[in-house]
């Protein structure tokens, strides 16, 4: 069984997409070391961006197959990105997290070592550099013949359909919180490659019915490195990389987290608790 600590580091969504993500194999830090941790959330960081970013390049730019795909598509894309990001990851030994936003709610509130997570949390950007750094060499030919700077830039972070900060700010609090209260719940009894598929149908769920408010970001490293991708990157035709809302899908699924593993934490002390860890 996860532990509460454990079943917080859940991850998150997917924006247009993103992303969460249980222990899947029931593995921790401590037994495959830092260093597999490292290795596998990098890896699997990396898988969950070049996949979920390259859904929405496939939708977003001229000349792709898939242009005009819709939310469907998109939602089902990242969902299987994390499936996909998951299986890597824990195959390495890591934990499949994926997403700072778990792993810091585990550090506030779970008592996670500082060293280890802070390690997960670097592995984590990194990893979701390098995918956004893919997307963009993989449609290479895409970028100059769309002229629509906004849809270049959705192909590597979120943005909100209505700009009132406040408002997407409590969006993504609450899509991170549903999404870590649901999977962190469901961990408790499920283990495995099960668990990451679980996980994968939870955040295709936050897609279809809470993401198209603010494009579900619900994790820090899935919208945080790939803008910077973007404001690096030599894009044709790119515009900018709005800076000025970059706080709203870092701030939010923090918090979100932080308060679905307090929840957590206070139902497995309830009596009779079912899987509670004793």
């Amino acid at each position: 069984m996860l532990t509460l600590p454990e079943a917080a580091r859940v991850l998150g969504y997917a924006n247009r997409f993103g992303t969460g993500v249980i222990r899947a194999g029931g593995r921790s830090m401590v037994d495959g070391g830092i260093l597999r941790s490292v290795v596998g959330e990098f890896l699997g960081t990396a898988v969950l961006i070049l996949l979920g970013g390259g859904v929405c390049a496939s939708v977003n730019l001229e000349k792709c197959y898939a242009r005009g795909g819709g939310w469907i598509v998109v939602t089902a894309g990242w969902a299987f990105a994390v499936l996909c990001g998951i299986l890597v990851a824990t195959s390495v030994g890591a934990a499949g997290s994926l997403n700072p936003a778990g792993t810091l709610a585990g550090l506030l509130v779970g008592g996670s070592a500082v060293v280890p997570a802070l390690a997960e949390v670097g592995a984590q950007l990194a990893g979701a550099f390098t995918g956004a750094v893919l997307v963009w060499l993989m449609y290479l030919p895409h970028w100059e013949v769309t002229a629509d700077a906004a849809a270049k830039l959705g192909v590597f972070c979120t943005g909100p359909a209505i700009d009132r900060p406040w408002c997407n700010f409590l969006s993504e609090l609450i899509g991170t919180f549903a999404l870590v209260l649901i999977a962190g719940s469901a961990g408790r009894m499920v283990q495995g490659p099960a668990a990451a598929a679980l996980t994968a149908a939870v955040v295709w769920a936050m897609g279809l019915s809470l993401g198209s408010a603010t494009g579900y970001a619900i994790n820090p490293a899935r919208d945080l490195a790939p803008r910077l991708a973007h404001a690096l990157l030599p894009i044709a035709g790119k515009g900018g990389s709005n800076w000025g809302y970059a706080w709203v899908p870092v701030c939010g699924p923090i918090a979100g987290a932080v308060l679905a593993t307090l929840l957590l934490q206070v139902l497995g002390q309830l009596p009779g608790m079912p899987g509670k860890v004793v």
